[in-house]
C-alpha cells in the first residue's frame, strides 16, 4: 500500500487500537477544523481550508490502515464536545492547537504501537500535528504528543 500507513506493522490488538484512537481523533479534528473556520477569521480560512482536507485524507488513510489490521474502522460521531467554548477568533485559533496537540498524543500513542514503515507514518503524522500546533499558537511545546510532559489545561 502506499500512502502514510502501509500495511507493514505489529498487527496486534495494541496495533489496532491505536490506530482506532488515531482514526477517532482525526474525525473529532474533521469536526472541529469546521469550528475553527466558522471563527478563525477571513485571513487563514485558506489555510483551514487546507487542513481540513489534510486531515480528511489521514483519515481516510488511517480507515485502510484499520482494515489491513483486520479492523472495522470506527465511525464519526454526529457531534463532538469542545474542550471550551469558541466564539471568536483568538479562541478559534486556540481550538485548533488544541486539536493538533490532542491529535498528536492520539500518533504518539501509534508511534508506540508501530514498528517499521507504521511507525514512521505515524511519527510523520505525529510531527506534521506538533507543527500545526506550534503555528496556530506562535511558538512551540515540549514533547508534543505526551500529555505527562505538556501544561495541562494551558490555553493560548
Amino acid at each position: 500500500m502506499t500512502g502514510l500507513w502501509p500495511a507493514a506493522g505489529t498487527g496486534t490488538d495494541v496495533g489496532l487500537l491505536a490506530a482506532q484512537a488515531a482514526l477517532a481523533a482525526e474525525h473529532a479534528t474533521v469536526y472541529g477544523y469546521g469550528v475553527v473556520g466558522a471563527w478563525a477569521g477571513q485571513e487563514v480560512r485558506p489555510q483551514v481550508r487546507g487542513l481540513l482536507e489534510a486531515h480528511r485524507g489521514q483519515r481516510d488513510e488511517l480507515r485502510q490502515a484499520v482494515r489491513e489490521l483486520g479492523g472495522a474502522p470506527v465511525a464519526a460521531s454526529a457531534g463532538y464536545s469542545l474542550p471550551f467554548p469558541v466564539g471568536d477568533v483568538a479562541t478559534a485559533r486556540d481550538l485548533a492547537a488544541e486539536l493538533e496537540e490532542r491529535l498528536a498524543g492520539a500518533y504518539a500513542d501509534l508511534v508506540r504501537a508501530s514498528d517499521g514503515e507504521s511507525r514512521l507514518g505515524a511519527a510523520r503524522a505525529l510531527r506534521r500535528s506538533a507543527l500545526r500546533a506550534a503555528w496556530w499558537r506562535g511558538s512551540g511545546r515540549a514533547l508534543p504528543g505526551l500529555a505527562e510532559h505538556s501544561a495541562s489545561g494551558a490555553r493560548g
